[in-house]
């Protein structure tokens, strides 16, 4: 194991090198926070995949899987791939042109002042339930490898990422990005069959394992038992429409071909690769179906049928998972901190103001989620939990304003509102449905009700861009396959020329 901690320190200093480096790249908020708008399709690709792909899936689903076969991981990694086809094909492409900044920016362009701070508020918890999770699959991946304490293992993965981010932010981020999904999808690649290979390959196992494992849809006519189906394609394949990383992401691409696009390739590499961990975990089921903790199984797997070689190598490929996803989603929040919700207090904080407030943000936010990761118990529950918020009080607003012209600012918080408040609610009217799920009903007529009534006094403002003006509204789904990259990029360039006036003159 010796060889493996090796290993492992190599890795760190090696991402801890590039958050270094990275930090010449950042000028601006612009670059700290959505890369100078700059990714090409290749870097917008591996950055929104390598976000994917973390804890949720590399641990939590093996582990889920192992319990409860592919009805128990409908939300990672089905949900999720759910969730980047539609961003691709209904929204990206209008946040893209609209040349905003985080999340939160949109509900201020789209509505106002007070719309983007609610939005900031529930954007937070989200992703620092998110990191936390993967934090703690960070601590299981060591406490298989060696006798390290989970906490220290926690307190080490969180440093390394809270240090590479405060550097170099979405530079940091998309570079580390790039190297972790190679190593990745390169691991699971090769090693999967060299594993499958030494305990009598997948025909014999997939003998052993009860078909109804195989399940996509349950087998019973109870509605509680449907509805809580609903909700796992639909908690993370609604909810993180409105996730901060997936928009920072789209942000940062050079034009909304590139937004798209990336959204397409990360769904399809996701649905894919995402699902090698699913069968090691169906296939650990058999190989060990008295494992006390299913958060090991993959370690345990790997450990007791792989070379020192190959374990290296599979190690690496779940750090890699693990970091590639923390950092992004602890640059997230500091992001919405940095940008909205200082603007909200200091509507003329200068440009460098921003990159510190974001920087103490990671590094706070960083903690926070350490000390969350060391109460926590199971990683994809609190993995999947984290977007609960978003699917309940950002996803309706978010929907109605790219797509329906007549939302206001008023239906908009009386739907953050009544969503936020039916989430809380519902547990103990209807115990045995899912509350987030439900929320999005009371919502969205919150919003279309509000919005009507309150019409004459405070009129629905047009989807516009950073400088006011109003987007065209042609050709908002992603499908321009013919679109010409040069007239893309020339809005992209006027854009980021506007943004930079902007803050220059705050």
């Amino acid at each position: 194991m010796d060889s493996i901690l090796i290993g492992l320190s190599v890795y760190m200093s090696v991402m801890l090198l590039i958050g270094l480096y990275s930090t010449k790249k950042v000028k601006s908020a612009t670059d700290f926070i959505v890369a100078g708008k700059k990714l090409s399709l290749p870097f917008c690709t591996a950055t929104l995949a390598a976000t994917w792909f973390g804890g949720g899936i590399c641990i939590g689903a093996a582990s889920a899987a192992y319990k409860g076969g592919f009805l128990a991981v409908i939300a990672d990694p089905f949900g999720a791939a759910l969730c980047l086809f539609l961003a691709g094909l209904f929204y990206v492409r209008v946040l893209r042109r609209m040349g905003i900044m985080t999340i939160a920016s949109f509900f201020g362009s789209r509505y106002d002042r007070r719309a983007s701070l609610v939005a900031s508020l529930c954007t937070i918890p989200a992703y620092i339930g998110w990191v936390a999770s993967l934090m703690v699959a960070f601590g299981r991946i060591l406490q298989s490898l060696t006798a390290i304490d989970p906490t220290i293992s926690i307190i080490i993965a969180g440093v390394a990422v809270i240090i590479y981010t405060v550097g170099g932010g979405m530079w940091a981020v998309t570079l580390t990005d790039l190297i972790q999904i190679t190593i990745l999808v390169l691991g699971l690649l090769i090693i999967t069959p060299i594993l499958l290979n030494d305990v009598g390959g997948w025909d014999t196992l997939a003998k052993q394992i009860p078909s109804e494992r195989f399940n996509l849809y349950p087998q019973v006519s109870d509605s509680s038992v449907w509805f809580a189906y609903m909700r796992d394609w639909l908690v993370i394949g609604l909810g993180n429409l409105a996730g901060q990383d997936l928009i920072q992401r789209s942000l940062s691409s050079k034009n909304e071909k590139v937004a798209y696009q990336s959204a397409y390739l990360a769904g399809i590499l996701y649905v894919t690769i995402g699902l090698i961990p699913v069968f090691l975990g169906l296939a650990g089921s058999v190989l060990f179906p008295e494992l006390s903790n299913p958060d090991l199984i993959m370690m345990k797997m790997a450990i007791t049928y792989l070379p020192d070689v190959a374990l290296i190598i599979f190690t690496g490929a779940l750090i890699s998972a693990l970091l590639s996803s923390a950092d992004s989603a602890l640059l997230a929040p500091a992001s919405v901190i940095g940008w909205d919700l200082l603007r909200s207090f200091r509507p003329n904080a200068a440009d460098s103001t921003t990159v510190t407030i974001s920087r103490i943000s990671v590094v706070i936010c960083g903690l926070v989620s350490m000390w969350l990761a060391l109460q926590s118990g199971s990683v994809y529950d609190l993995m999947v939990n984290s977007w609960s918020v978003l699917l309940a009080t950002l996803f309706v607003p978010l929907t109605a304003g790219i797509w329906w012209s007549k939302a206001n600012t008023p239906g908009c918080l009386s739907s953050i509102f009544v969503g936020f408040t039916s989430w809380q609610l519902f547990p103990f009217v209807v115990q045995d449905l899912p509350a987030d799920l439900l929320a999005v009903l009371p919502a969205t007529i919150a919003l279309i009700s509000v919005s009507y009534i309150t019409k004459k006094e405070e009129p629905a403002k047009p989807l516009s861009d950073s400088s006011g003006d109003p987007i065209d509204l042609k050709n908002r789904i992603g499908l321009g396959i013919f679109d010409k990259i040069e007239d893309h990029a020339k809005f992209s360039t006027h854009t980021i020329n506007s943004n930079n006036a902007g803050e220059g003159q705050s």
